[in-house]
């Protein structure tokens, strides 16, 4: 199919007679031609596209037009199953392409057969609620064709009920599985392999290809483009997967797996369950044995009672592996748990040797577990091998990429600058008239960020506003602690003045719930952390209104942090402005993001940290945002919300 991008995208061309609505957009034909010529060339591209530029068809139509292979990864699942169901489909037909498209998710999206089957059984572990989860499960494996956990309407998305009745790629038994031919986890992948586009998540592409789990890894030789949507996401992920690490979790979830298969093939051995629980119990201490919950520590922060536990964990899971390896013969089961657990015994020991250099060592602690992470120190080289070999394209798009139209950090981070194939970069501006649709406002008089009195100052001068936008807010704040005090601030705040208005709070529901309250209710205030900086689409009057406390640089104390830190100071290289500054640039932007959604969308921007200002590096994130008016007066932030309303009450009168 020949690539006539400027036909396509034209106002009388395919996409136009196929989408209502569409329009003629410059900066997204542009975009798609520089994405057409790297295609073509197998080049690599790094695209920086604004808020309603449409970067999605624009990597989508040259993709389908060249023929061949292509893998998108995205940033999360509901962009990957809106990619699948929604937007693939419209191009694609569109442009009567005869391409074939499938989806492909980790193994723990997939109903498994096996282990569903295994928890109907002998599931004594499972709550009351659980059992009759996995009842609705087993009645959802029955009329499903995909067996993709998301169409389980019956059964919610954090029951405990999944985790019993999909498999990971430590309890997966492969080929030795007696039900490997009815597998939804085989049939999603020989889809995938047919397929002509095949859409992934980054966590999946990662794990993948690091561990050569039979998925991506199988499919990339054959590919002739890559493109990573939400691309700012990859230094991060990346880390995590070119790393290493285990947690209690996997330790207690082998104990429980070989107790199952214990209890269907080695029931005589009594000394089996003896050592489980031993092995729970051990996991369960080392957990412990780090105080708190939610935070990270580098490994030489760790106690020697930390160190006794690990040692004692360690000594558990050799025993059990013992045991297992005399039982292994009894039945494929028995024999996988066995080989997991000399895995297992083999990163435990390497985390604790410390024997490799270039890596930071560090743990993390969560409510019930905790993970032992060894993480490289650069990725560069590491990501760049991954690049190599079979000619390709390489796409990477997002938002939030540059630092004032400067892509060197995130081309030095991921490898992409100079070699033989340098990343060519391309940023194009959103369509949205800024100007007049937004208005950035930084608060005069606020105090130092890490005063004791710094929230309180956030809510006092936020609060105006909050009245005057009738609610219609966002409240993005840089950390759980800052989150839940502003919450408490502005609650107190509500029932003094009698504002009666919703004020929801990030972890009163799933995220989806949380942001389908916002929009339905139209008039809410929602408090929240990370995880609504990005990938959240609220258009139309429901948010008017975006409040970020601080600055979002990384804790100085994060031990992968300070350990880059440390290592980018001894090469006599500037952290702060070459790592930290360059971050923290493109989460404002993210959150910044939040605001206008959509042409006809109006809102104000309020920035609190005083850094923004007072610092020369503030110039940098600002310069890096949308062209907004910008302001340190109360009065014209206020004077924007009154000509909203104004503006509103004429329309509504015509």
């Amino acid at each position: 199919m020949p690539l006539d991008i400027d036909a396509v995208f034209a106002a009388d061309g395919a996409l136009a007679r196929a989408i209502p609505g569409y329009r003629l957009r410059p900066q997204q034909v542009e975009m798609a031609q520089r994405i057409a010529a790297a295609i073509q060339s197998h080049g690599v591209l790094v695209a920086e596209a604004g808020t309603g530029t449409g970067k999605t068809f624009a990597y989508l139509v040259p993709a389908l037009l060249a023929g061949g292979k292509a893998i998108v990864s995205t940033g999360t699942k509901t962009l990957q199953d809106q990619l699948f169901e929604r937007d693939l489909p419209t191009v694609r037909d569109a442009l009567k392409a005869p391409a074939t498209i499938a989806l492909l998710k980790g193994r723990a999206n997939y109903v498994c057969h096996y282990h569903l089957e295994r928890a109907r059984t002998e599931g004594s572990f499972l709550s009351r609620e659980e059992a009759g989860h996995i009842l609705a499960i087993a009645r959802f494996a029955k009329a499903t064709s995909t067996g993709d956990k998301a169409e389980c309407a019956a059964v919610p998305e954090d029951s405990g009920a999944w985790a019993a009745a999909t498999s990971t790629r430590d309890n997966c038994l492969g080929q030795e599985c007696p039900n490997a031919k009815e597998c939804f986890v085989m049939a999603a992948r020989r889809e995938a392999q047919a397929a002509d586009v095949v859409v992934v998540n980054h966590h999946l592409f990662f794990a993948d290809v690091m561990l050569r789990d039979s998925g991506v890894a199988e499919l990339l030789p054959a590919c002739n483009t890559v493109i990573f949507d939400e691309a700012h996401q990859l230094p991060e992920t990346a880390s995590l997967f070119f790393g290493e690490s285990v947690s209690t979790a996997q330790l207690v979830e082998l104990a429980r797996d070989a107790r199952l298969e214990g209890i269907a093939a080695a029931k005589d051995f009594k000394e089996l369950p003896d050592g489980a629980r031993a092995l729970e119990k051990a996991a369960r201490d080392l957990r412990l044995a780090v105080p708190g919950e939610n935070a990270r520590f580098a490994a030489a922060q760790l106690t020697p009672a930390f160190l006794e536990a690990l040692d004692k964990a360690a000594a558990e899971l050799a025993h059990f592996g013992a045991l297992l390896e005399t039982q292994a013969e009894r039945s494929e089961g028995l024999e996988h748990c066995w080989r997991r657990a000399q895995e297992l015994q083999v990163v435990l020991k390497r985390w604790r040797d410390a024997a490799e250099p270039g890596l930071v060592r560090w743990a993390e602690v969560f409510s019930q577990a905790l993970s032992l992470n060894a993480t490289p120190l650069v990725i560069a080289d590491i990501f760049k091998k991954q690049m190599e070999g079979h000619p390709r394209a390489w796409i990477f798009t997002s938002a939030t990429l540059a630092v004032e139209n400067d892509f060197s950090h995130y081309c030095n981070e991921l490898g992409l600058s100079g070699g033989e194939n340098p990343a060519d970069t391309g940023c194009w501006g959103s369509p949205f008239d800024y100007p007049s649709q937004a208005l950035l406002y930084a608060p005069q008089s606020m105090p130092d960020p890490n005063g004791r009195e710094y929230n309180e100052a956030v809510v006092e001068a936020a609060w105006p506003l909050i009245h005057a936008s009738r609610g219609r807010a966002f409240v993005l704040c840089t950390s759980l602690r800052a989150m839940r005090r502003i919450h408490e601030l502005l609650k107190a705040r509500f029932e003094a003045e009698g504002f009666d208005h919703p004020l929801l709070l990030q972890g009163e529901g799933s995220k989806s719930e949380l942001l389908a309250r916002f929009r339905r209710l139209g008039n809410a205030v929602l408090v929240a952390s990370q995880s609504f900086w990005e990938g959240v689409d609220v258009r139309g009057e429901a948010l008017q209104l975006v409040i970020i406390d601080k600055l979002p640089f990384a804790p100085p104390d994060d031990p992968v942090l300070a350990a880059r830190i440390e290592h980018m100071k001894r090469q006599g290289r500037n952290a702060f402005m070459e790592y930290q500054l360059p971050r923290a640039v493109i989460s404002v932007k993210q959150g910044a993001g939040r605001l206008i959604r959509d042409e006809s969308d109006r809102g104000v921007l309020m920035i609190c940290d005083p850094r923004l200002i007072a610092k020369p590096y503030g110039k940098r994130v600002w310069r890096s945002l949308p062209p907004m008016r910008r302001t340190r007066e109360e009065d014209e932030a206020l004077g924007f919300f009154d000509a909203t309303v104004r503006e509103a009450e004429e329309i509504d009168a015509h």
